[in-house]
């Protein structure tokens, strides 16, 4: 993959969904054995010039995501690698029994990428909203689980996931015009957070949008005189439990995530605190357990308080309180 600069912008302005289609097009030079399904979304998964380039490596499915899921095992069982995308909700719940079974039971080499994880369809109402996705594959044993913060890790989490060997479900979150996190090459690896700002009062441990929202949050509280770090958890599964335990040396321990608050990032956090003697007091950002109504992408961040400003609020009120 080439992180040039120019490369990088591009793969912002096209969103999450656009940036997996153009690390796809890199992916048969990682693993000649890789092939590409899609449940009629080549077209908002970028994977036109894909299906143009390998025409013999590409499966358009159709609207049927549970089929889908099928066919990559039988791909998968024949020694091919199969990156299955669909939106992130169809993924996790439609394909909730293909998944636990193929995927987790037979522990087959099946990559899912979940498209537009959160809210970034909102607009198309909560059957589209993908806010319980996390919960649901950390359930089911055997998944690796991978949130990008941008679209340059998209491209890094998609690589990552060809080179292993195992069931892996991509979870892409945000819009077009992406915020840009990582501006230029860096080491990735799978279950090992990123350390992205140091800070000795509050630990912000963030995924996906909320990297980039914590980073501007981070920088508010600062002008407050109340010093933040904020980790990058591009893994949720497995979990750096050594990050969590780090974030443990300040006096609030902070989970951001465009997820809901039950079974995600911050109750992965909340169970490794558990077992922890004299652990700080953690407190959970996302997205509260209902479901809104239809609402653009920046409207419905807005509500739920999870843009840079809102956060900042909220961890300066708790901070005060403790």
């Amino acid at each position: 993959m080439n992180y040039s600069p120019a490369n990088i912008k591009i793969w912002s302005r096209l969103g999450s969904c656009g940036a997996y289609g153009m690390a796809a097009m890199e992916l048969p030079a990682v693993n000649d054995d890789i092939v590409v399904l899609t449940a009629d979304l080549k077209f908002y998964s970028c994977l036109v010039r894909f299906s143009g380039k390998y025409p013999d490596k590409f499966y358009n499915l159709g609207i049927a995501e549970q089929n889908m899921v099928g066919v990559a095992a039988g791909m998968a069982k024949e020694g091919l690698v199969p990156f299955a995308s669909t939106y992130a909700t169809f993924a996790s719940m439609r394909c909730a029994d293909q998944v636990r079974v193929n995927m987790g039971y037979m522990n087959l080499n099946i990559k899912l990428v979940g498209l537009t994880a959160g809210y970034s369809v909102g607009i198309l109402g909560p059957t589209h909203m993908s806010i319980e996705d996390i919960a649901v594959m950390r359930s089911i044993p055997n998944i690796t689980i991978l949130s990008p913060a941008d679209c340059t890790e998209t491209v890094k989490a998609t690589e990552a996931a060809a080179r292993m060997d195992g069931p892996v479900y991509l979870r892409l979150t945000g819009s077009l015009n992406n915020p840009i996190v990582y501006e230029r090459d860096y080491d990735f690896e799978i279950g090992k957070a990123i350390s992205l700002r140091e800070g000795s009062d509050v630990a912000i441990l963030a995924t996906g949008t909320m990297v980039y929202q914590s980073l501007l949050a981070a920088k508010l509280l600062e002008e407050q005189g109340i010093s933040v770090s904020v980790t990058d958890v591009h893994t949720i599964k497995p979990l750096d439990e050594e990050a969590v335990k780090n974030a443990c040396e300040t006096r609030l321990v902070v989970t951001a995530e465009e997820h809901s608050t039950l079974g995600g990032l911050g109750s992965a956090v909340a169970e490794v605190l558990s077992s922890l003697p004299d652990a700080p007091e953690q407190m959970m950002i996302g997205i509260r357990d209902r479901y809104p109504h239809a609402a653009s992408y920046e409207f419905l961040l807005e509500q739920e308080g999870l843009t840079g400003r809102t956060i900042a609020d909220k961890i300066y009120q708790k901070y005060q309180e403790i």
